[in-house]
């Protein structure tokens, strides 16, 4: 197995998480606006702007290459009588390269997001996966939970709602 950093990503870094996110958009199917290089740029625009809320670990080959990422997207919950200062998050745009899928990458990158997570003080952690990812998250730790839901907004919806 190849020696691979698990850290905070730098800021000198974001490009290239922007192109693993153009990457994971194009393996799965989808068809990007921007090419890899313009998307790149704006993805690391955006991450400068955002530090506040959202953090990314990356994972780092030997030759300083940018292989893998996990971000951290912490949200602020309203206080209770119990907790005043209370906050949630959720894992995002979890990605390793194809070539060293299966070595254990994609769960440092979790186990990392986790511990960040924990040592924020972040009361929970929650994950939108692919069907594929399911049982990597499930070995971290990660398990379905009935009370927890969602419901997928139809861009309609925006514009149909009343008061």
């Amino acid at each position: 197995m190849t020696h691979i950093d698990v850290r905070s990503a730098r800021p000198d870094e974001w490009a290239a998480v922007g192109g693993l996110r153009w990457d994971s958009l194009l393996e799965f199917g989808g068809v990007p606006d921007d090419d890899r290089a313009v998307f790149a740029a704006r993805f690391a625009e955006w991450a400068a702007s955002n530090g506040a809320t959202h953090e990314c670990i990356v994972a780092v080959d030997a030759d300083g290459v940018v292989v893998g990422m996990a971000w951290l997207a912490r949200t602020l919950r309203v206080p209770s009588a119990r907790s005043f200062h209370r906050a949630s998050a959720d894992l995002q745009c979890a990605y390793v390269v194809p070539g060293l899928r299966n070595d254990g990458v994609g769960g440092r990158l979790i186990d990392a997001v986790v511990a960040h997570a924990r040592s924020l003080g972040v009361e929970r952690v929650t994950v939108h996966s692919s069907p594929r990812a399911v049982g990597v998250y499930e070995r971290h730790g990660f398990a379905s939970e009935e009370r927890l839901l969602h419901r997928p907004i139809e861009h309609d919806d925006i514009f149909t709602a009343r008061d």
